[in-house]
């Protein structure tokens, strides 16, 4: 890990630029390519510094985990699922905790949010 940040909003998996000169985290000869956000809560992130030849291991462990971390029980709801998610919780703002959540309940909050701007007249104003 070379970098810490304070709250953030982007999510675990999010690219950001490398800085001249930095180093890849495990490879301390080889320049970082590569700057991708890791372990993320509220109080901020972990982003992590690597060559080619990590970020392309990285990818490919991505892919090999990816049914794995979908799987468990939803923060939201408390049912088993196989499509989890990160998310947040829009009323905790957009540096709030980071939920498993799963496909129902993201489409649930999605149409709720859909209804609250309808609600307000929120559409009205733009030009349809």
């Amino acid at each position: 890990m070379s970098a810490v940040t304070g709250p953030i909003s982007t999510l675990p998996g999010a690219h950001h630029s490398v800085p001249e000169g930095t180093m890849c985290d495990d490879h301390p000869d080889r320049m970082a390519t590569h700057r991708v956000q890791g372990e993320t809560d509220s109080f901020g992130s972990e982003l992590n510094d690597m060559c080619d030849e990590c970020y392309a291991t990285y990818k490919r462990e991505m892919a090999e985990t990816a049914a794995e971390r979908a799987t468990g029980t939803c923060d939201w709801c408390g049912k088993a699922a196989t499509d989890l998610r990160q998310r947040r919780d829009y009323e905790e703002g957009s540096y709030g905790r980071l939920y498993d959540v799963c496909g129902a309940c993201i489409r649930r909050q999605n149409q709720e949010a859909e209804e609250e701007l309808e609600r307000y007249g929120y559409y009205d104003d733009c030009g349809d």
